[in-house]
Protein backbone atom coordinates (compact mmCIF):
# COMPACT_ATOMS: atom_id res chain seq x y z
CA UNK A 1 0.00 0.00 0.00
CA UNK A 2 1.36 3.25 -1.18
CA UNK A 3 1.29 5.76 1.57
CA UNK A 4 3.18 9.12 0.09
CA UNK A 5 3.45 9.32 -3.45
CA UNK A 6 5.45 12.04 -5.42
CA UNK A 7 5.42 13.13 -8.31
CA UNK A 8 7.47 15.14 -10.68
CA UNK A 9 7.25 17.96 -7.70
CA UNK A 10 9.31 21.38 -8.50
CA UNK A 11 10.11 23.96 -6.66
CA UNK A 12 11.70 27.49 -8.03
CA UNK A 13 12.53 30.55 -6.12
CA UNK A 14 12.04 32.82 -8.69
CA UNK A 15 15.02 31.85 -11.25
CA UNK A 16 16.59 29.38 -8.65
CA UNK A 17 16.08 25.66 -8.52
CA UNK A 18 15.17 24.13 -5.57
CA UNK A 19 14.05 20.99 -6.64
CA UNK A 20 13.45 19.54 -10.19
CA UNK A 21 11.28 16.58 -10.95
CA UNK A 22 11.30 15.01 -7.87
CA UNK A 23 9.48 11.82 -7.51
CA UNK A 24 9.28 8.82 -5.43
CA UNK A 25 6.82 6.55 -3.43
CA UNK A 26 6.81 5.04 -0.13
CA UNK A 27 5.14 2.11 0.92
CA UNK A 28 3.45 1.16 4.31
CA UNK A 29 6.22 0.37 6.33
CA UNK A 30 9.19 1.94 4.59
CA UNK A 31 11.75 3.50 6.34
CA UNK A 32 13.19 5.59 3.37
CA UNK A 33 16.68 7.28 3.14
CA UNK A 34 17.00 10.37 1.09
CA UNK A 35 20.38 11.50 0.91
CA UNK A 36 22.14 14.75 -0.33
CA UNK A 37 24.62 16.91 0.80
CA UNK A 38 23.78 20.10 2.28
CA UNK A 39 22.06 22.49 -0.44
CA UNK A 40 20.90 19.42 -2.32
CA UNK A 41 16.95 19.90 -2.13
CA UNK A 42 16.14 17.47 0.64
CA UNK A 43 14.91 20.25 2.82
CA UNK A 44 12.81 21.87 0.37
CA UNK A 45 11.25 18.53 -0.98
CA UNK A 46 10.12 18.03 2.92
CA UNK A 47 8.71 21.14 3.50
CA UNK A 48 6.85 21.39 0.11
CA UNK A 49 5.54 18.16 1.24
CA UNK A 50 4.66 19.83 4.76
CA UNK A 51 3.13 22.99 3.36
CA UNK A 52 5.50 24.97 4.40
CA UNK A 53 5.96 26.36 1.49
CA UNK A 54 4.30 26.47 -1.98
CA UNK A 55 5.51 24.20 -4.89
CA UNK A 56 5.92 25.61 -8.30
CA UNK A 57 4.45 22.07 -9.76
CA UNK A 58 4.06 18.39 -9.26
CA UNK A 59 1.59 16.33 -7.25
CA UNK A 60 2.33 15.14 -3.60
CA UNK A 61 -0.58 11.82 -2.31
CA UNK A 62 -1.20 10.94 0.53
CA UNK A 63 -2.94 7.33 1.14
CA UNK A 64 -4.18 8.11 -2.23
CA UNK A 65 -5.15 11.43 -1.96
CA UNK A 66 -3.74 14.46 -2.55
CA UNK A 67 -2.09 15.89 0.30
CA UNK A 68 -3.67 19.22 1.90
CA UNK A 69 -1.31 19.95 4.50
CA UNK A 70 -4.37 22.84 5.75
CA UNK A 71 -6.30 19.59 7.02
CA UNK A 72 -5.80 19.20 10.20
CA UNK A 73 -7.33 15.28 10.34
CA UNK A 74 -4.30 14.95 7.77
CA UNK A 75 -1.76 16.59 10.36
CA UNK A 76 -2.69 14.15 12.69
CA UNK A 77 -1.58 11.22 10.67
CA UNK A 78 1.34 12.80 9.54
CA UNK A 79 4.74 13.37 12.21
CA UNK A 80 7.46 15.73 11.48
CA UNK A 81 10.82 16.97 13.14
CA UNK A 82 12.46 19.94 11.05
CA UNK A 83 16.61 20.04 11.02
CA UNK A 84 16.41 23.13 13.24
CA UNK A 85 13.86 22.77 15.85
CA UNK A 86 12.54 26.48 17.07
CA UNK A 87 9.83 26.13 20.38
CA UNK A 88 8.47 28.36 22.54
CA UNK A 89 11.59 29.46 24.89
CA UNK A 90 9.34 30.11 27.77
CA UNK A 91 7.57 27.45 28.59
CA UNK A 92 8.88 23.74 30.49
CA UNK A 93 9.24 20.80 28.13
CA UNK A 94 6.45 19.18 30.16
CA UNK A 95 3.92 22.51 29.34
CA UNK A 96 4.86 21.68 25.81
CA UNK A 97 3.85 18.53 25.52
CA UNK A 98 0.89 19.29 27.76
CA UNK A 99 -0.05 21.85 24.92
CA UNK A 100 0.97 19.39 22.06
CA UNK A 101 -1.40 16.58 23.87
CA UNK A 102 -4.29 19.30 23.77
CA UNK A 103 -4.34 18.88 19.97
CA UNK A 104 -5.96 15.49 19.95
CA UNK A 105 -8.89 13.63 20.33
CA UNK A 106 -6.97 10.86 21.52
CA UNK A 107 -4.79 9.67 24.81
CA UNK A 108 -1.32 10.01 23.88
CA UNK A 109 0.11 10.50 27.04
CA UNK A 110 1.58 6.47 27.88
CA UNK A 111 3.24 7.04 24.29
CA UNK A 112 4.98 10.39 25.67
CA UNK A 113 6.32 8.63 28.57
CA UNK A 114 7.40 5.71 26.96
CA UNK A 115 9.45 8.41 24.49
CA UNK A 116 10.40 10.54 27.49
CA UNK A 117 11.96 7.90 29.11
CA UNK A 118 13.93 6.40 26.17
CA UNK A 119 15.14 9.36 25.31
CA UNK A 120 15.80 10.17 28.89
CA UNK A 121 14.38 13.77 28.97
CA UNK A 122 13.68 15.87 32.02
CA UNK A 123 10.59 17.61 31.67
CA UNK A 124 11.19 20.32 34.23
CA UNK A 125 13.68 21.79 31.95
CA UNK A 126 12.51 25.82 30.21
CA UNK A 127 13.18 25.11 26.76
CA UNK A 128 15.45 28.48 26.29
CA UNK A 129 18.21 26.39 28.81
CA UNK A 130 18.00 22.96 26.68
CA UNK A 131 21.27 22.25 25.07
CA UNK A 132 20.85 21.27 21.39
CA UNK A 133 20.65 17.67 21.77
CA UNK A 134 18.22 18.01 24.18
CA UNK A 135 16.33 20.43 21.89
CA UNK A 136 16.28 17.69 19.13
CA UNK A 137 14.88 15.00 21.48
CA UNK A 138 12.18 16.63 22.48
CA UNK A 139 11.45 17.57 18.82
CA UNK A 140 11.78 14.07 18.30
CA UNK A 141 8.72 13.21 21.12
CA UNK A 142 6.40 15.82 19.12
CA UNK A 143 6.85 14.12 15.92
CA UNK A 144 6.36 10.53 17.51
CA UNK A 145 4.09 10.65 20.46
CA UNK A 146 0.39 11.09 18.42
CA UNK A 147 1.90 7.52 16.82
CA UNK A 148 1.30 9.12 12.88
CA UNK A 149 1.01 6.98 9.87
CA UNK A 150 3.74 8.63 8.37
CA UNK A 151 6.93 10.13 10.21
CA UNK A 152 9.26 12.72 7.77
CA UNK A 153 12.51 13.43 10.11
CA UNK A 154 14.72 15.81 8.82
CA UNK A 155 18.52 15.19 9.92
CA UNK A 156 16.93 13.70 13.05
CA UNK A 157 20.52 12.82 14.40
CA UNK A 158 22.07 16.20 14.27
CA UNK A 159 23.15 17.17 17.96
CA UNK A 160 22.72 13.54 19.37
CA UNK A 161 25.17 11.32 21.00
CA UNK A 162 25.81 8.62 19.93
CA UNK A 163 24.26 6.35 22.29
CA UNK A 164 21.06 8.65 21.45
CA UNK A 165 21.45 8.02 17.73
CA UNK A 166 21.46 4.32 18.54
CA UNK A 167 18.33 5.00 20.84
CA UNK A 168 16.57 6.81 18.20
CA UNK A 169 17.59 3.93 15.61
CA UNK A 170 15.91 1.14 17.72
CA UNK A 171 13.03 3.73 17.93
CA UNK A 172 12.04 4.35 14.48
CA UNK A 173 12.75 0.08 13.74
CA UNK A 174 9.98 -0.40 16.47
CA UNK A 175 7.95 2.10 14.32
CA UNK A 176 8.82 0.20 11.45
CA UNK A 177 7.45 -3.12 12.55
CA UNK A 178 4.32 -1.14 14.12
CA UNK A 179 3.74 -0.47 10.19
CA UNK A 180 4.38 4.03 10.36
CA UNK A 181 6.00 4.90 7.33
CA UNK A 182 9.28 6.92 7.74
CA UNK A 183 11.82 9.37 5.25
CA UNK A 184 14.78 9.93 6.59
CA UNK A 185 16.53 12.69 5.01
CA UNK A 186 20.13 12.80 5.99
CA UNK A 187 23.36 13.79 4.56
CA UNK A 188 24.86 10.89 6.78
CA UNK A 189 25.44 7.70 4.69
CA UNK A 190 25.85 5.15 7.60
CA UNK A 191 22.97 6.28 9.42
CA UNK A 192 20.79 5.47 6.88
CA UNK A 193 22.27 2.16 6.03
CA UNK A 194 21.64 1.36 9.89
CA UNK A 195 18.17 1.56 9.86
CA UNK A 196 16.59 2.20 5.81
CA UNK A 197 15.76 -0.24 3.27
CA UNK A 198 15.12 2.10 0.56
CA UNK A 199 17.70 4.98 -0.41
CA UNK A 200 17.33 8.06 -2.43
CA UNK A 201 20.09 10.21 -3.94
CA UNK A 202 19.28 13.87 -4.43
CA UNK A 203 22.02 16.08 -6.13
CA UNK A 204 21.20 19.95 -7.56
CA UNK A 205 17.41 19.04 -7.02
CA UNK A 206 17.09 15.74 -8.75
CA UNK A 207 16.95 12.35 -7.69
CA UNK A 208 19.99 10.76 -9.76
CA UNK A 209 19.90 7.06 -8.28
CA UNK A 210 17.19 5.79 -6.62
CA UNK A 211 17.42 1.48 -4.68
CA UNK A 212 17.14 -1.01 -1.95
CA UNK A 213 19.91 -0.14 0.31
CA UNK A 214 20.80 -3.92 -0.02
CA UNK A 215 21.02 -3.48 -4.14
CA UNK A 216 23.12 -0.07 -3.85
CA UNK A 217 25.45 -2.22 -1.90
CA UNK A 218 26.23 -4.58 -4.49
CA UNK A 219 27.06 -1.92 -6.71
CA UNK A 220 30.13 -2.96 -8.69
CA UNK A 221 32.10 -1.15 -6.72
CA UNK A 222 34.93 -2.72 -3.72
CA UNK A 223 37.87 -1.50 -1.93
CA UNK A 224 41.24 -2.89 -3.94
CA UNK A 225 44.13 -3.27 -1.48
CA UNK A 226 47.72 -3.78 -3.93
CA UNK A 227 51.48 -4.07 -2.09
CA UNK A 228 53.75 -4.27 -4.72
CA UNK A 229 56.91 -2.94 -5.97
CA UNK A 230 54.90 -1.27 -8.85
CA UNK A 231 52.85 0.18 -7.60
CA UNK A 232 53.20 3.58 -9.57
CA UNK A 233 52.89 1.33 -12.67
CA UNK A 234 49.83 -0.31 -11.31
CA UNK A 235 48.35 3.37 -10.51
CA UNK A 236 48.81 4.26 -13.79
CA UNK A 237 47.62 1.32 -15.43
CA UNK A 238 44.18 0.86 -13.47
CA UNK A 239 43.10 4.77 -13.76
CA UNK A 240 41.10 4.35 -10.32
CA UNK A 241 40.86 6.38 -7.75
CA UNK A 242 43.21 6.29 -4.86
CA UNK A 243 41.44 6.19 -1.44
CA UNK A 244 45.04 5.80 0.23
CA UNK A 245 48.55 5.57 -0.70
CA UNK A 246 51.56 4.55 1.50
CA UNK A 247 55.07 3.34 0.65
CA UNK A 248 54.76 0.23 -1.56
CA UNK A 249 50.77 -0.13 -0.87
CA UNK A 250 47.91 1.08 -2.27
CA UNK A 251 44.08 1.38 -1.90
CA UNK A 252 41.66 1.97 -4.87
CA UNK A 253 38.15 2.81 -4.95
CA UNK A 254 37.40 0.20 -7.82
CA UNK A 255 34.88 -0.77 -10.15
CA UNK A 256 36.70 -2.98 -12.67
CA UNK A 257 35.27 -6.94 -12.94
CA UNK A 258 37.07 -9.15 -11.02
CA UNK A 259 38.27 -11.53 -14.30
CA UNK A 260 38.97 -7.91 -15.72
CA UNK A 261 41.63 -7.17 -12.91
CA UNK A 262 43.31 -10.36 -13.21
CA UNK A 263 44.22 -10.21 -16.30
CA UNK A 264 45.69 -6.45 -15.81
CA UNK A 265 47.36 -7.77 -12.56
CA UNK A 266 49.34 -10.65 -14.18
CA UNK A 267 51.83 -8.06 -15.88
CA UNK A 268 52.78 -6.95 -12.26
CA UNK A 269 54.98 -8.66 -8.99
CA UNK A 270 52.14 -8.27 -6.64
CA UNK A 271 52.89 -8.91 -3.21
CA UNK A 272 49.68 -8.69 -1.59
CA UNK A 273 46.23 -8.07 -3.08
CA UNK A 274 42.56 -7.74 -1.01
CA UNK A 275 39.30 -6.88 -2.63
CA UNK A 276 36.50 -5.70 0.42
CA UNK A 277 33.18 -4.35 -0.07
CA UNK A 278 33.23 -0.25 -0.13
CA UNK A 279 31.79 1.33 2.36
CA UNK A 280 28.46 3.34 1.73
CA UNK A 281 30.06 6.57 2.39
CA UNK A 282 32.24 6.29 -0.79
CA UNK A 283 29.38 5.04 -2.86
CA UNK A 284 27.70 8.60 -2.16
CA UNK A 285 30.75 10.07 -3.16
CA UNK A 286 31.30 8.35 -6.34
CA UNK A 287 27.41 9.11 -7.11
CA UNK A 288 28.39 12.65 -6.57
CA UNK A 289 30.88 13.10 -9.18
Amino acid sequence: MVILEIKHLKKYYGNFKGIENVSLKLDKGDIYGFIGPNGAGKSTTIRTIMGLINKTSGDIYFNGEKLDSNDPLIKEKIGYLPSEVNLYDDMTVSELFDYHESFYNKDISKRRKELVRLLKINESKKIEDLSLGNLKKVGIVLSLMHSPELLILDEPTSGLDPIMQKTLHNILIQEKEKGTTILYSSHVLSEVSNVCDKIGFIKDGVIIKEDLIENIKKDNYTYLTISSKDVSRIKKDLKLEVKDEKDNEIKFINNIGVNELIKKLANYNIDKLLIEDISLEDLFVNYYK
